[in-house]
């Protein structure tokens, strides 16, 4: 099998050291936008930029040269981009003849001076305006890209409409440090994927003010509940949510200490503005740009989502971080 990975951030590298540690023969490129980071890749094997010190298996390259070359060698494309880069590749790859399968999280950004009530797309919805003859899925679930590196357990789930997608995904993937299931629902597994970054940031948030483990447990479950209610809405299976990339993911994101999502909710906690928290990162948060979004397409569907909300009002500068969770307990009684 070859496979080729396009995009040498921490979670696309991660991917594909993965997949390079099969023992099958396969050959695994990892392509990377700027050909001096390429080639420093490839003779240091090693991306020191996001993943320090960890190496590359034998079976992985880096290469820059045309992408659209390495596509027409590849029997699966792995999109290692970020949300707000997706359209663009999708369309790049719409004629594509292998599955084209990606990483990203979240919901596409609403474009500025678009009309009231306009909301953002998942990326399985892009690509059926872009690209509708693709053969597509996801990647998703929870993981930290520096565990998958290092070849920590890891659990993953591959979902995709069409067939045999999210059973190329497993054969590509699975190994002795990663399990991944097949899952047909992939608006469930997208709306998990993009709203546990923005829960996430509540939950650092919490955490940063001291309210405690009662606190915490609260929002992620009642965070939970925000997420399964808008994936109902827009045709996800319930029990998706109590899955990898609905439970699962939620719980990493918004406890674990590598988590940048968390990570904002933190700073915002200590005082920084969100402008500084966001650069204090060196990575990309999706949460922060996919609150909004979130919260246009919840209201577009009629979901009641006060948590994402508060997020969102938080993010614009709106509320106070101070009033933040009293803003969220003075909410009226209700049954659960």
């Amino acid at each position: 099998m070859n496979i080729l990975v396009i995009g040498a951030g921490a979670w696309g590298t991660a991917l594909a050291m993965s997949a390079a540690t099969h023992s099958d023969g396969r050959s695994v490129k990892l392509w990377a936008r700027d050909a001096t980071q390429a080639e420093q890749m490839q003779l240091e094997r090693v991306n020191n930029r996001y993943l320090t010190g960890v190496q590359f298996p034998p079976a992985l390259n880096v290469v820059h040269s045309d992408v659209m070359a390495q596509v027409q060698e590849a029997d699966l494309v792995v999109l290692g981009t970020p949300m707000a880069a997706l359209r663009e590749w999708l369309t790049l790859l719409k004629d594509c003849r292998s599955p084209v399968v990606w990483l990203s999280k979240g919901f596409e950004a609403v474009p500025a001076g678009a009309a009231a009530g306009s909301f953002g797309l998942m990326a399985h919805e892009v690509c059926q305006q872009v690209a509708p003859q693709l053969k597509s899925g996801v990647l998703s679930g929870p993981s930290f890209a520096a565990e998958v590196a290092r070849k920590q357990p890891t659990a993953l789930v591959a979902a995709s409409a069409h067939e045999g997608v999210s059973e190329l995904l497993v054969s590509a993937f699975h190994g002795e440090a990663m399990r991944v299931y097949a899952n047909h629902d992939i608006v469930g597994v997208e709306v998990g994927g993009a709203v546990k970054n923005v829960l996430a940031i509540a939950t650092g948030l919490c955490d940063g003010l001291n309210l405690g483990l009662n606190a915490r447990a609260a929002l992620v479950t009642r965070g939970l509940a925000e997420m399964t209610r808008l994936g109902v809405a827009l045709g996800a299976r319930t029990e998706t949510f109590m899955g990898l990339s609905g439970l699962g993911d939620l719980v990493l994101t918004a406890t674990g200490d590598l988590s940048r999502n968390r990570k904002v909710g933190l700073l915002l906690a200590e005082g920084k503005t969100l402008e500084q928290a966001v650069a204090s990162l060196g990575h990309v948060a999706e949460g922060v740009y996919s609150a909004r979004t979130v919260a246009a397409r919840a209201r577009q569907v009629g979901v009641e989502m006060p948590i994402t909300e508060t997020v969102v009002a938080l993010l614009d500068g709106k509320l106070p971080v101070t009033e933040a969770v009293q803003h969220l307990m003075a909410r009226d009684p209700r049954g659960e």
